[in-house]
């Protein structure tokens, strides 16, 4: 019996990965319930409420709704942004993940405005954040009886759990928050508790009874695997790629345009925008399907067989209506606006494939293919998009949609929605490569004037400080580099009489403070020189990067020229 008992303590994980997995569990049920309050106030409550509206009334409801997103966001947030899934990414790259938990309220409040009163954006971006902060903050709580070292695993279960709850998809729950920080890696570490929390967040979230469990898309079939489905694959993955290349394009765009716009204009310049939007789709469609997430466009598309052209403007419609709403401020996340874009697309494409004799006997397998390829390439996530395809349809569909997401990745190229994803995880020597030049520049260094003579420059710096090369700088613009190797061409008995701006070298390279340290390592390379002078506008001398602050430069610089 002491054997057997000492088999089975053997199979126990150790202690500390116990309670880390029992902290992702509690985390995933308190995230899954606070996500089912968050959709039933969003969907259920407010945006039900706008469905029911006289189409006036309705269309002029996303208006209000940025309005109260952008006062929130400036009154009670203290002027933060409205970054959601992005706040996630950004959280999990830095070294100590921090995300203010003061934030919280009103970026929720700012999404359920937004989305409830018709934003055309989706309600995962507020769901991650409150994963998100719920991580860290269980992280903190529980920091002396988990060690310090797992904020950014729970960070990580948390997104998890957000996501598998306000989709009702714990697999693509925990896919999408592993996937997300990288475009072509993995966030492996945080596997297993991201699977716990995504697994309970989803059974508390469907144990709430404010919400009724469903899935977003009502496909569910075996599709089958023939050459037709397979060519078909490929051409909507050519056609997604592109399609969300311009996509994550006209959203970093509008971010852009959202920062840098007066508040007011932009609220009611959007607003204005947004509600003609929905009159059109109105007029064309029936029904106002420019608001909210999306999921109505699904509706309208499985309600009866509709004109090709018409869901092609719809498609249209719908991507400018996302633009717009990011554009005026709004907060939310951009899983389900692609989502529907890639149905949208992939209904439009399908029309095409079977007027070419390539059709399916399931007229719904392209609308499906649409969405893992348009999701996949918006959101640089393509395994995220086909386990979503694989829960929200049964499995049927999962083999075509691999070659669609596979090929629409291959044609988005570098492009995400995304602002704060990085290409993959870089080891020690590539991160310090890739951080800003900032965190070595020297502002405060030893520097001549173009009047100082070459004898003053090698007995007062050379022998003196034993500097090898020197800036020369006239007032506060950089002139050129002094060297040691340039000086020891003049003739002794010259030194006294020669200026050093006789001798520098006044073609030297100069890098930018916007730069990172890749492009200082470079640049110093290819000059041969062991300092980089850093100069602003005007070349106004701001300081120096040498060789001696970067860790193995000579092997860096021959690994990225």
């Amino acid at each position: 019996m002491h054997r057997i008992l000492t088999s089975l303590r053997s199979l126990a994980p150790e202690k500390k990965v116990s309670r880390l997995l029992l902290a992702s569990v509690l985390l995933g049920t308190i995230v899954g319930i606070a996500v089912s309050v968050l959709e039933w106030i969003t969907l259920q409550l407010l945006l039900h409420s706008v469905d029911e509206l006289p189409l006036v009334a309705a269309a002029f409801a996303p208006m209000v709704g940025l309005g109260i997103a952008t006062l929130t966001l400036r009154t009670i947030g203290r002027g933060i942004t409205p970054s959601t899934s992005d706040e996630y990414i950004r959280a999990y790259h830095q070294q100590s993940p921090y995300l203010p938990e003061r934030n919280l309220v009103p970026r929720l409040i700012s999404g359920m405005a937004t989305i409830g009163l018709g934003g055309a954006v989706g309600l995962e971006g507020p769901a991650i954040y409150t994963g998100s902060v719920g991580g860290l903050r269980v992280a903190r709580a529980l920091r002396n009886w988990l060690g310090a070292d797992n904020a950014k695993v729970l960070l990580t279960a948390g997104a998890a759990a957000g996501v598998s709850s306000v989709f009702q998809a714990p697999a693509t729950g925990v896919v999408f928050a592993l996937e997300a920080p990288y475009r072509d890696d993995l966030a492996h570490r945080a596997l297993l508790p991201s699977l716990l929390a995504s697994a309970s967040g989803y059974f508390a979230f469907v144990s709430m009874p404010l919400v009724e469990a469903e899935t977003v898309l009502p496909f569910a079939y075996d599709s089958g695997v023939g050459t037709g489905q397979l060519i078909g694959a490929v051409a909507l993955g050519v056609g997604a790629g592109f399609g969300g290349r311009a996509y994550a394009w006209c959203v970093r765009k509008a971010k852009a345009f959202a920062a840098a716009r007066s508040a007011l204009y932009a609220v009611i310049g959007g607003g204005l925008l947004l509600a003609v939007l929905a009159g059109v789709s109105d007029r064309l469609a029936g029904s106002p399907l420019t608001l909210g997430p999306g999921l109505r466009v699904v509706e309208w598309l499985s309600a009866e067989e509709q004109a090709v052209g018409i869901v092609l403007v719809i498609f249209v419609l719908r991507a400018l209506s996302t633009f717009v709403t990011v554009g005026a401020g709004g907060t939310g996340g951009f899983f389900i606006p692609l989502a529907i874009q890639g149905v949208l697309f992939g209904q439009v494409v399908g029309a095409g494939l079977d007027s070419f004799g390539l059709s399916t006997a399931n007229e719904g397998l392209w609308p499906v293919l649409g969405l893992a390829a348009f999701l996949g390439a918006g959101y640089r996530t393509p395994l995220a998009a086909v386990m979503f395809v694989a829960e929200s349809t049964g499995g049927g569909a999962v083999v075509p949609a691999l070659v669609a997401a596979a090929v629409s990745q291959l044609v988005a190229g570098p492009s995400s929605v995304s602002t704060g994803q990085k290409i993959e995880r870089t080891g020690l020597v590539e991160g310090k490569a890739n951080s800003p030049v900032g965190n070595v520049l020297k502002p405060v260094v030893f520097t001549v004037t173009p009047d100082t003579t070459v004898y003053e420059f090698i007995h007062n710096l050379a022998i003196g400080q034993q500097m090898k090369t020197v800036p020369v700088v006239d007032g506060d613009v950089f002139v050129g580099l002094c060297t040691v190797a340039a000086c020891a061409n003049i003739d002794r008995e010259k030194w006294a009489d020669t200026l050093v701006t006789d001798v520098i070298d006044v073609d030297a390279p100069v890098g930018s403070p916007n730069w990172y340290l890749r492009d200082a390592m470079v640049a110093m390379g290819k000059g041969d020189y062991d300092v980089l002078a850093i100069v602003g506008d005007n070349r106004r001398f701001l300081g120096v990067v040498s060789a001696e602050d970067i860790v193995r430069l000579e092997e860096i610089i021959a690994a990225t020229t």
